[in-house]
């Protein structure tokens, strides 16, 4: 897998205070804020320093949670996604899926956690046990 590491710069959450009427939608949006070329010196290559935004919104707003932070990304693609990216902004759809998939894996299960503590509902459906039928006989 070409995502080397991944570190959070900041965990922001906050709840409204106003109790939730009906259904709510949540919305997890993962964004790239910026993409630079990095030196790994114990590896003696180079790597994409790949800036992120990954927010979950509430609505009606009854909170929100936003974690930002760095993932380091290397692959045969490096050049490729360094110049799509200072053109116009976006990446090769084979780095993108890479990187946003490591993104929604690691912040979802980040934002779970959070998403208790303030009492929102979880940004992923749980599995949940349910009682067996009783046959009727």
């Amino acid at each position: 897998m070409p995502v080397i590491g991944m570190k959070f710069d900041s965990i922001e959450g906050k709840r409204g205070n106003e109790a939730p009427k009906g259904e709510i939608k949540v919305n997890s949006t993962p964004k790239i804020t910026s993409i630079k070329e990095v030196d790994i010196a114990p590896f003696g290559k180079k790597a994409l320093a790949v800036n992120f935004d990954f927010s979950t919104n509430y609505t009606p707003d009854i909170g929100e949670i936003r974690i930002t932070g760095e993932i380091l990304y290397t692959s045969d693609l490096h050049d490729k996604v360094l110049k799509e990216w200072k053109d116009k902004k976006s990446i090769p759809e084979a780095a993108s899926v890479e990187i946003l998939n490591h993104l929604f894996r690691h912040c979802l299960l980040k934002i779970v956690n959070i998403s208790e503590d303030l009492q929102l509902p979880p940004p992923i459906s749980l599995p949940r046990v349910r009682p067996k039928r009783k046959e009727k006989s």
